[in-house]
């Protein structure tokens, strides 16, 4: 047979390659997403519950956090994988809203489905789509509302407040948002780095026995004899820290030294000594009375710190280290000889004390304390894990809205907005084609799949407040949502159901982009293994 005077080119596939294509791919790609939407939004929202999750290893987790449930979720279908991209996304940028995003994701996938069932090109419904989603974004821009610098902490308040009403930890908003404030406040302002807020987990005792610490505490680290000759409470004290092991080991590397006689063999020995006491009186010298070490500090130097009334401790955690020299000032050495006053900390005040059925060392007063410790208390691992992630959200929201003070209102008010001036726009604006303005209706009814959400998981009337929250828009009360209190309708603004912009936003673009991901794959290979055979 002739193709045009042209050979043609055969793929063979690899035996038991599974190769499938066309319209049906498509919709089976969507269906997969469906099912993963299906897991995570009853979790949605202040009255969503939790989900039970169990590894293979048995380990326990509860939790409603959306990236955390992604990532536990075996998920296998590479469709699939893309709702846990887009919450890892959100997590990763925002914060918070990672449950909204893949619910949205999925939402705008289920009224996408019509169309691709019913012929409309792949490029139709993308072009159709990110149009949508740029005017969403603009709409948002358009109606935030820009918060009162000089009342910063009352606001951030508020936005910690409502990152928290989905939370666990929601009956005791009062107490944790003050802490989370206190805790990104205390920040450097032009750097925020979360990494630098340690958050320490200890079962036992109530969640209001958790603690703020303004600089640093951790938990005490393996000790040798005579640690508990040595004080354990100081004042104004001069803090070394040290990347140096103060222990006397064996040679490593398997070294061989030859004697002839027994007293070069003691001079090996006494020079291995004199080289650890010199090492510690040089530390001695400093007047340095807080010693810590990333690397072992052992029973000989130990003892040593003790006679002279200093306080040690080795093998403290790298991060905990870097978050002493933030708070205290000083440096890290790698050497005892020539450490310079300039090289040393200092705080108000050192302790050791217990806290539940742990002892930590706290370092607090620190002149330039760019960096803080919070001290979780609960009666349960799991319980005291899905705090430290509540936190997480909150935390990550008032970072931001630091750094980008514009607010929308939560509770579906924003979404039910931007599906009405969805649907206007595209019945009047005459320059969209016609194919394109059932995509943008299409985009505007997924987006009422988050207050409907809301209501579900709350036990309301879905449809009843739907109706009463198109009816509110329609007549231009923008941050109509829903009212969790009396079950109906109310400005959430006023209530002071806030949110980031960015969280929305961020949302919008995340869901456009996995909606236009997912239309446009139409076939999919199993095994990426093919050959060409050319007769």
């Amino acid at each position: 047979m002739s193709f045009g005077g042209q050979t043609p080119t055969i793929i063979v596939l690899k035996e038991g390659t599974d190769a499938s294509q066309g319209k049906g791919q498509i919709i089976s790609n969507i269906q997969a997403c469906l099912a993963v939407q299906d897991t995570i939004r009853s979790t949605l929202g202040p009255y969503g519950g939790d989900l039970l999750l169990v590894d293979e290893n048995g380990k326990q987790t509860i939790t409603n956090d959306g990236a955390t449930v992604m990532k536990l979720l075996d998920i296998v279908h590479p469709a699939a994988k893309i709702l846990t991209d887009i919450a890892r996304s959100q997590d990763a940028e925002v914060g918070d809203g990672t449950t909204s995003v893949v619910v949205l994701a999925g939402e705008v996938l289920k009224e996408l489905k019509d169309h691709v069932e019913q012929g409309v090109s792949a490029q139709t419904i993308i072009k159709g789509l990110r149009r949508a989603g740029a005017m969403a974004v603009n709409k948002i821009e358009e109606i935030a509302v820009t918060t009162d610098g000089g009342k910063q902490r009352e606001t951030l308040r508020r936005l910690a407040a409502t990152a928290m009403s989905s939370k666990l930890i929601h009956r005791n908003a009062d107490f944790f948002t003050k802490m989370v404030v206190d805790a990104v406040l205390s920040l450097d302002q032009d750097d925020l780095s979360e990494k630098l807020i340690g958050i320490k987990k200890i079962t036992g005792g109530a969640l209001q026995d958790s603690l703020f610490v303004n600089g640093v505490a951790f938990k005490k680290t393996f000790s040798y004899a005579g640690f508990e000759q040595q004080p354990k409470i100081f004042k104004d004290p001069k803090i070394v820290c040290l990347n140096v092991e103060l222990e006397l080991k064996s040679e490593k590397d398997n070294a061989e030294v030859r004697v002839d006689q027994v007293s070069e063999y003691q001079a090996i020995v006494d020079a291995e000594w004199q080289i650890i006491y010199n090492k510690m009186e040089a530390l001695h010298a400093t007047g340095a009375k807080v010693v810590l070490s990333k690397l072992p500090i052992g029973d000989l130097a130990t003892q040593y710190f003790a006679d002279r009334d200093i306080f040690c401790a080795g093998r403290v955690a790298s991060e905990d280290l870097e978050r002493v020299v933030q708070a205290c000032g000083g440096s890290i050495s790698s050497t005892c000889s020539n450490i310079q006053d300039n090289h040393l900390g200092t705080c108000e005040r050192f302790e050791e004390r217990q806290i539940g059925g742990e002892r930590f060392n706290f370092f607090e007063g620190c002149p330039q304390a760019k960096t803080c410790t919070l001290v979780l208390r609960g009666g349960a691992e799991q319980f005291i894990a899905e705090v430290e992630r509540s936190l997480h959200d909150a935390i990550m929201i008032v970072k931001r809205a630091i750094r980008n003070r514009n607010i929308v209102a939560g509770g579906g008010a924003c979404e039910m907005e931007i599906s009405a001036h969805l649907h206007r726009y595209a019945d009047l604006d005459p320059s969209i084609p016609r194919k394109q303005q059932s995509i943008i209706k299409s985009f505007a009814k997924a987006l009422e799949i988050i207050p409907r959400q809301l209501c579900d998981n709350a036990g309301f009337d879905a449809t009843n407040i739907l109706t009463q929250l198109r009816v509110e828009h329609r007549k231009g009360n923008v941050w109509a949502g829903v009212d969790f209190d009396n079950e109906g309708v109310r400005d959430n603004m006023a209530a002071f159901v806030w949110e980031p912009s960015l969280v929305k936003v961020n949302a919008i673009r995340a869901a456009v982009e996995a909606g236009c991901l997912v239309v446009s794959v139409d076939e999919t290979i199993s095994e990426c293994q093919f050959s060409l055979c050319v007769p």
